[in-house]
């Protein structure tokens, strides 16, 4: 049992006999009933984020409809997932959180909630209040009664917003589960996330980028606020986005896609084998090292072998970065980036890319990025775009970004957050997913696209499992 654990368990059994927490750490008492809110808030000022944050489609600066997708709905706050003070906070949630499974936690809510909707009665709207309410997601004098009214519904979708959910009010298939999840299995969320921050090392900056692979969402973060949070598509199950700090260099308009060898081995091989048409139609082709055409029909490509060339996609609508990559060297030749496939931006579950993150609207973290470059405004960026010509933009100051992976955190405002542990690691020593590229070694490099590539060793991002 982590020691953080046992220690915080046995200040739970104490605290049980009391009528509320014991301080937290680091701060004022916290009420279990009252979403981790501090029991004494101060004054509302311009500054305060909202108590129950308005639901909004982060990313959408752009007018067009082309580059504006349907997004998922998605936690609107300015105050950041991870700053200095993210493991206090999650150090403070977990006390909480062990101390409502010392009291017993909360009440299974049944099934036949889901054929309910706002407006009806039924005895079972009193468990789900009191589920609610054990978690702050209802006022306590909200806690009985057994009509389905604005109150329940106000609190569902702040429930199904802390869980990553479409905030609808209802409780569907999704929202049932994530209500029905034991206590215990939250401690353990908690607590997995704690132990991984405190491994992990990240030089914040006055302006920095933040990825929590588990949310699948990515913030923009200036003087210690979100000033862009977008909505992402990570990794794939069995294709995972591995954890990082590095700094972000470059970015490429209109580029070319190097395939990796992993992906080439998974993907090319087995479809070329079916289809000999195949690269051509993907407007893909083979190379040799002195960057010379080889034709795919002279490849025995049903030996299931990968051939010793390169194989390149060219620029355009078809490509599979899109019109734009984002590049922070690291170890795992991952990368940020555009995708053709803008539809899988706007469901709940957003884990369909071979280890890269797709950006919802990629061309606003760029002229975000890009706010030091003169001449690199988003009009610029979809005029470069435009164009169609390869743009290598090296930024004037390269911005840190962390990929972290928090199933488990708490916000400034003291909401705590939950989304599912989509790699299971949660059950794993930290150590064995958490990298910090802040010196990393210089031996043998690979070539990354951008005007003056980093030096890194090659990595497969299936070899950071």
């Amino acid at each position: 049992m982590p020691r953080l654990y046992a220690f915080l368990l046995t200040a739970a059994a104490i605290l049980t006999s009391m009528p509320t927490a014991s301080a937290q750490f680091g701060g004022p008492p916290i009420m279990p009933s009252d979403g981790f809110r501090k029991s004494s808030p101060p004054a509302p000022s311009a500054q305060s984020a909202p108590a129950r944050p308005a639901l909004a489609r982060p990313g959408t600066t752009s007018t067009s409809a082309v580059l504006t997708p349907k997004l998922a709905v998605v936690w609107d706050s300015p105050e950041p997932t991870y700053d200095e003070g993210t493991i206090d906070r999650l150090a403070a949630a977990l006390k909480l959180y062990i101390e409502i499974e010392a009291r017993g936690g909360w009440p299974s809510v049944p099934a036949s909630l889901g054929k309910l909707a706002p407006g009806t009665s039924s005895p079972d709207i009193v468990v789900l209040r009191q589920r609610l309410a054990i978690t702050g997601d209802v006022p306590a004098a909200a806690a009985t009664g057994e009509s389905y009214d604005e109150a329940v519904v106000a609190g569902v979708k702040r429930f199904q917003l802390r869980h990553g959910l479409t905030p609808a009010g209802t409780v569907g298939a999704q929202t049932l589960a994530a209500l029905n999840v034991p206590v215990d299995k939250r401690v353990r969320q908690l607590t997995a996330s704690y132990e991984r921050l405190a491994a992990q090392t990240f030089s914040f900056g006055q302006r920095y980028v933040v990825v929590n692979i588990p949310a699948a969402v990515a913030e923009a973060v200036a003087g210690g606020k979100v000033e862009h949070r977008y909505v992402a598509v990570v990794g794939k199950p069995d294709r995972p986005s591995p954890t990082l700090t590095t700094h972000i260099t470059t970015v490429n308009l209109n580029p070319t896609w190097t395939v990796p060898l992993s992906i080439a081995k998974k993907d090319v091989v087995p479809h070329m084998a079916k289809d000999p048409t195949y690269l051509a139609r993907m407007h893909m082709k083979l190379l040799d090292a002195a960057g010379g055409e080889i034709d795919p029909a002279s490849i025995d490509w049903k030996a299931g072998t990968v051939p010793a060339y390169t194989v390149r996609q060219d620029p355009g609508a078809w490509n599979s970065l899109g019109y734009l990559r984002i590049d922070m060297p690291n170890p795992h030749s991952v990368f940020m980036h555009d995708t053709p496939h803008r539809e899988l931006f706007g469901g709940d579950y957003r884990f369909h890319s071979s280890g890269c993150a797709r950006i919802g609207d990629v061309r606003a973290l760029a002229a975000w990025l890009l706010q030091d470059n003169p001449g690199w405004g988003r009009k610029e960026i979809d005029a470069g775009i435009a164009g169609g010509a390869r743009t290598d933009i090296r930024l004037t100051h390269a911005v840190p970004i962390a990929w972290i992976y928090l199933t488990g955190w708490a916000m400034r405002d003291g909401t705590v957050h939950f989304r599912n542990d989509i790699y299971k690691h949660d059950e794993l020593p930290a150590k064995q997913f958490m990298v910090s590229l802040e010196r990393p070694p210089l031996t043998r490099s690979f070539a990354l696209q951008s005007a003056d590539p980093e030096k890194f060793e090659a990595v497969s991002y299936l070899d950071s499992r």
